[in-house]
């Protein structure tokens, strides 16, 4: 029998402490094992009570939650789940955490929300079954030969492909280590990441300063051009490509997919169909299956398709699952595959490989 996941409770606010444990105590795998109602509180809590998971709120007094988490993450590294409001303000906070080292992040319910915290207690569940917090996205996989740090050429050119990317659970580090390589005149590139709907517009910021291309929160009816990375909105509906007179985004409803909307399969099967074998699949750290099936329609159309190793994943999810299927061609560690998605845009050939 599984153990059960250890959880302490995190919040200034008993109303929101009673609803996260009674959200959490539902799930027969977890054991609330304690609460805490600020920094404090909470050192003294992990002390004596050794939890496997901690849900955190970002916004406590005294010591905020953000600048807790850089502790915990220095001190005594834990797989920690941030518990955040669904305001612009709480978005830039809990980026922030996430870069910090967060598992991943989850929106404080709104009045009315007839599912409070839907999908806490699996997001739990996976963070005690990580055997370690969280990889360095840049680490090199030592199983592999090392390789020189990459930077693209200057008279880069890129082909006329586009690039497609999903992620989920540890997502926002691990698109942050690959867009970083890219150069301004990069190929088109739609992504989507399992974000709350008001977290992916600060995301899209956080990357367009980080980030040599422009990025933007996808918008209906852009055009897809070169030098531009666009993110799918959370939350609301499906980011998928078509082609009327050039190709661009189109932001569609529909049921979830696979639990998600956006859904990486959703995006992933659209690309397939318009661009066929001239597109660049990637499939990062993430929960779930949401993309695998995508991935191998993507592949099966001639396309180049790239899997995140286990090693370098937060959680080997959704890279895992189409590694199994079949629909990774190149599976490499997180610090190579920038360099091998430039590399797949500007070759017409490359033989599947495993790293």
């Amino acid at each position: 029998m599984t153990a059960q996941a250890r959880v302490l409770v995190v919040d200034d606010s008993p109303t929101m402490r009673g609803l996260i444990k009674a959200v959490l105590r539902s799930d027969p795998g977890i054991d609330v094992v304690g609460e805490a109602g600020d920094a404090m509180e909470a050192r003294n809590a992990i002390k004596q009570l050794n939890p496997d998971v901690i849900t955190l709120d970002v916004e406590m007094p005294n010591m905020n939650g953000i600048e807790f988490l850089d502790k915990i993450m220095k001190l005594r590294p834990m797989p920690v789940i941030m518990v955040s409001t669904l305001t612009n303000r709480g978005a830039e906070a809990t980026l922030a955490a996430l870069e910090l080292g967060a598992f991943d992040c989850v929106g404080k319910p709104l009045p009315g929300d007839p599912s409070p915290f839907s999908g806490l207690a699996e997001t739990v569940k996976a963070a005690a079954r990580s055997h370690r917090h969280r990889p360095d996205p840049g680490a090199a996989d030592h199983s592999a030969p090392s390789a020189p740090a990459y930077a693209a050429p200057s008279d880069y050119q890129p082909s006329r492909k586009i690039i497609a990317i999903g992620a989920s659970t540890g997502g926002v580090e691990a698109l942050i280590a690959v867009l970083t390589k890219f150069p301004a005149n990069c190929p088109p590139t739609v992504i989507t990441q399992h974000m709350p709907a008001t977290f992916t517009k600060s995301f899209a910021e956080r990357l367009n300063r980080l980030c040599a291309p422009q990025v933007k929160e996808a918008e209906d009816g852009d055009r897809l051009e070169i030098g531009r990375i666009y993110l799918a909105p959370g939350g609301t509906r499906h980011l998928e490509i078509s082609n009327a007179l050039a190709p661009r985004c189109i932001l569609t409803d529909g049921d979830p997919v696979n639990g998600h909307r956006p859904s990486v399969d959703v995006l992933f099967n659209s690309v397939s169909t318009l661009a066929g074998a001239k597109a660049v699949g990637i499939i990062l750290t993430g929960m779930g299956r949401d993309g695998a099936a995508g991935l191998l329609k993507m592949r099966q159309a001639g396309a180049t398709t790239i899997g995140q190793n286990e090693k370098t994943c937060v959680v080997y999810g959704m890279p895992r699952v189409a590694q199994e299927i079949g629909a990774v061609g190149i599976q490499l560690p997180l610090n190579l595959i920038g360099e091998e998605i430039l590399k797949s845009t500007t070759t017409t050939s490359r033989k599947d490989r495993v790293a």
